[in-house]
């Protein structure tokens, strides 16, 4: 994986990439993503290790997928102070190195979406890398509450 580490402000805000959209109104609070992330990246069901997580409005009947969402200017690539988060050149998406990742979790506090989940047995933080381009929450949502959007053209196209 190729990553480039803190580009320049107009290159990484018109960088082509991929990003999740969710829609809170058809997601059923099943869970389904959490379970399939973190069963993906951990190697078992442990919700509080997936990279997306389901928050409930219960006065409101709702449930609010909370995601990554790979922003233009990401604050959490300009917090951290090891430069352990870069820009994929693949597909643009914001990636930590978890060899670099000192676990001090600036990133976790800078992201205004809470997409920043930190592993304390590994005492690493963790992100949405869109599983290399191919989100399986998005595959098995069973409400299609998910999808993956492109800013710009396709990345890699």
């Amino acid at each position: 994986m190729t990553l480039q580490t803190t580009p320049g402000f107009s290159e990484l805000n018109t960088r082509k990439r991929e990003a999740l959209v969710a829609n809170p109104t058809s997601c059923t609070g099943c869970r389904t993503c959490e379970t399939v992330c973190s069963l993906l990246k951990t190697g078992r069901i442990s919700p509080v290790l997936a990279r997306i997580r389901v928050e409930r409005e219960p006065f409101e009947g709702r449930f609010v997928p909370q995601i990554c969402h790979q922003c233009s200017v990401p604050a959490c690539l300009y917090a951290c102070p090891e430069q352990a988060i870069g820009v994929s050149e693949k597909n643009g998406v914001v990636i930590i190195d978890q060899e670099k990742c000192t676990g001090c979790r600036s990133c976790e506090e800078a992201c205004p979406f809470q997409a920043i989940v930190f592993d304390a047995q590994k005492g690493r933080c963790l992100k949405c890398n869109l599983c290399g381009g191919a989100p399986q929450c998005v595959r098995f949502c069973p409400a299609h509450a998910l999808g993956l959007a492109f800013f710009g053209e396709r990345p890699g196209k």
